[in-house]
């Protein structure tokens, strides 16, 4: 989510070197391939059980004399504490009470707005702005973006490759990825993932599905189409980047998949969409409360005529055909029959 921000401060400060300084070390793997990004500093999570590792990589921070310490959180206490340790010239952030903020250029909480990738966006935008008497373009936005290599997605489309029915690898026939895992009440059920994709097919009787599998290693769907697992975000990334199209409930593998730049339908039962939805590169939220799941499916066959390969008026209509398993990397049920799952 902070993709954006950086792609930012690229534009406006052109040779800019960034450090970032983050909880856990996911942010390794997101900006490892960001000319801009220098240092990486990971702190341990939950740095009150590891005080020595947490203490030394903050001390460490301390020592560089910042031009700029961006705090793009908004109501963040721990984040603010941070800012205030480190040596900035500048120091910028949410505030709406300047003298207590530890910020030489405290920015309204106002000014803030809904989306959360967008908040950081219009921190600079508004401080650039109130003080500096520079006007930026809000209306547009940069996407999220992992900056996915080359070599990165020409191993991403050969998984997809291994992963399609073998009658569908020499086809125009679109690939959509399903991620059916989201916490708590943000998970549709099984029941609901049946009817989703039984009318899917319906519709798109030759669409190739693949499911991505979540962290804790089992198909949310019943092992019933093609699978791919990974704890690896980037691999991940590549996966989903060789999709024309990609269906998930609003989760953190949502935003991973409009990252990785592949048109993504985050679908929204009960979260804000406004604050998450998916933006950029044909992506789009699509809110269920009150939808079936057989018209949600429809909606966006609609939605999507085009990048799934429709002509004309789309109406349901029973399937002609099945899809044939995939033959290849986590085809379904052939690591079950061992007594394993992915």
């Amino acid at each position: 989510m902070l993709t954006p921000l950086i792609a930012e401060l690229e534009r406006l400060y052109k040779g800019v070197e960034i450090d970032i300084l983050s909880e856990g070390d996911i942010a390794e793997e997101v900006f490892s391939t960001f000319f801009s990004v220098k240092n990486i500093y990971c702190l341990p999570k939950r740095g009150f059980k590891r005080p020595v590792s947490f203490l030394a990589t903050l001390f460490r921070v301390r020592k560089v004399q910042y031009d700029l310490i961006v705090d793009p959180c908004l109501g963040s206490g721990f984040a603010r504490a941070v800012t205030g340790f480190l040596k900035g010239r500048f120091k910028l952030g949410f505030s709406d009470k300047p003298a207590d903020s530890k910020l030489t250029h405290p920015v309204p909480t106002e000014a803030a707005r809904q989306h959360m990738a967008q908040r950081p966006i219009n921190l600079l935008r508004w401080a650039r702005q109130h003080y500096a008497g520079v006007v930026d373009d809000a209306t547009d936005y940069p996407s999220l973006d992992i900056r996915l290599t080359d070599t990165e997605l020409a191993q991403g489309r050969a998984v997809i490759e291994q992963l399609s029915p073998a009658s569908q690898r020499t086809t125009t026939s679109p690939v959509v990825g399903i991620f059916g895992n989201a916490t708590g009440a943000k998970r549709y059920p099984a029941e609901w993932w049946n009817e989703f994709i039984t009318t899917f097919k319906e519709m798109c009787p030759a669409s190739s599905l693949i499911e991505l599998i979540p962290m804790h290693g089992r198909s949310m769907l019943g092992d019933q189409w093609p699978g791919y697992y990974s704890t690896d975000i980037r691999r991940m990334g590549a996966v989903m980047a060789g999709m024309d199209l990609f269906i998930t409930a609003d989760c953190g593998v949502m935003h991973l998949a409009v990252a990785s730049r592949v048109p993504t339908v985050g679908m929204f039962s009960v979260t804000d969409a406004s604050v998450y939805e998916p933006y950029g590169c044909g992506s789009r939220a699509l809110l269920t409360k009150g939808l079936s799941a057989r018209e949600t499916a429809m909606q966006i066959v609609r939605d999507y005529a085009t990048v799934l390969g429709q002509a004309g008026p789309v109406d349901a209509k029973p399937a002609t055909a099945t899809t044939p398993r995939a033959e290849g990397i986590n085809a379904p049920g052939e690591l079950g029959q061992l007594g394993l799952t992915h």
